[in-house]
């Protein structure tokens, strides 16, 4: 049997936008800038798709911004956030421990340009209460920047409890909601947010293409240079297939949201119980608060990357942590965060389902995690 159980990490193309795509890429071929009967095709099937993400987000066409993907938004929000900043006099951010790369990375980046950051540790299970953030914002702090639901633990965060304090003290508030947009719901306005970034292929979308969302009234900074596109906020002709499959793949998944979400919190709970009857089994991670159909255990004595393998021989696909760390020989910073002790770090693995999942292969998959983490693990 074969299982893929690494949805976290991308997700394969839904059938919806298989079908826009493919329409797109035989008939919408022209250039949305020129002005012509072609690139006017392109043009409204480029708005049309705007607005279906708008829609979903519970916002305004003008609103959204089309990147390359989660790590293009993550580094352009963040950069709008430290040049309004500074014109503003203040050069402080708060963050955490947990944050993706291209938001840890961006953030240096911003600090050799005089910024000074605090960075704030989550509790056991993965959550950062809003009090904490709160009470870390200061005189000087420009901004805020907090993930919606963590990519490897699945941990969902207060967020709106946090925009309170940040729209009270008028300090911005991105929110990277890479790792949740499509799997729960997400209103702009009900979550508070300034700037949230989302990435087509984690939600049934094409690799390769994402959106950035800014509230009105903010002037987005350039991080791309070039001719005009995206109102002049984003150089580079717009991807129009995958812009369409983005917007086809978001829909569908809004639609049968309530569903699929039923089933694959009916999957989270199925591999809770069976793999933390496993001995020597740690769960990592909130229990009730936490995106369905994403779990993170460490197998004590027994190396992820080991494990992972051994499950890959079994036709299994799951992670040793985050995908976006694999293959690096340092422990997850999120599960260091948490507690976890480097050697208990390295023993952890993510299995990530959705509702393409059937119960037959959850069941399968832990019988195949008992088997391999007993026949791996070291005295």
């Amino acid at each position: 049997m074969n299982v893929y159980a690494d949805t976290a990490a991308t997700t394969k193309l839904s059938a919806a936008a298989l079908e826009e795509m493919t329409e797109a890429l035989r008939d919408t071929y022209g250039n949305p800038s020129a002005d012509y009967t072609a690139g006017r095709e392109a043009k409204v099937a480029l708005e049309a798709a705007r607005y279906e993400i708008a829609t979903a987000l519970g916002c305004k066409t003008s609103e959204i911004t089309f990147v390359s993907g989660g790590s293009e938004a993550n580094n352009q929000a963040l950069l709008t956030m430290a040049a309004i900043g500074l014109e503003m006099g203040k050069t402080h951010i708060v963050t955490t421990r947990m944050e993706h790369p291209s938001v840890q990375e961006t953030l240096a980046q911003i600090k050799a340009m005089g910024f000074s950051t605090t960075t704030l540790d989550p509790d056991e299970t993965g959550r950062i209460s809003h009090e904490r953030v709160d009470h870390a914002i200061k005189a000087n702090t420009c901004g805020v920047c907090v993930m919606l639901a963590n990519n490897e633990l699945g941990t969902i965060q207060p967020i709106h409890d946090i925009a309170v304090h940040c729209s009270i003290k008028d300090v911005l508030f991105f929110t990277d909601a890479v790792a949740a947009v499509g799997r729960i719901p997400v209103d702009v306005d009900e979550l508070g947010v300034d700037f949230l970034s989302l990435s087509a292929h984690k939600f049934g979308g094409p690799k390769g293409v994402g959106a950035l969302y800014t509230r009105e009234g903010i002037d987005l900074s350039r991080v791309i240079q070039g001719a005009g596109q995206e109102r002049g906020k984003r150089a580079g002709t717009e991807n129009v297939p995958g812009i369409v499959g983005m917007a086809a793949a978001l829909s569908d998944k809004d639609e049968k949201m309530e569903a699929n979400r039923a089933k694959t919190e009916g999957f989270r709970k199925i591999l809770i119980d069976l793999l933390s009857d496993i001995p020597g089994t740690t769960f990592n991670g909130s229990y009730d608060h936490a995106l369905p159909g994403t779990v993170n255990f460490c197998f004590d004595g027994v190396p992820a990357e080991e494990l992972v393998k051994a499950l890959d021989e079994q036709g299994i696909c799951v992670s040793a942590g985050s995908a976006c760390h694999t293959g690096t020989a340092a422990p997850s910073k999120t599960l260091l965060a948490i507690g976890r002790t480097e050697e208990e770090a390295k023993t952890a693995i993510r299995i990530s389902v959705n509702e393409d999942n059937t119960e037959e292969e959850i069941r399968y998959l832990c019988e195949q995690v008992s088997a391999c983490a007993a026949r791996l693990r070291r005295p």
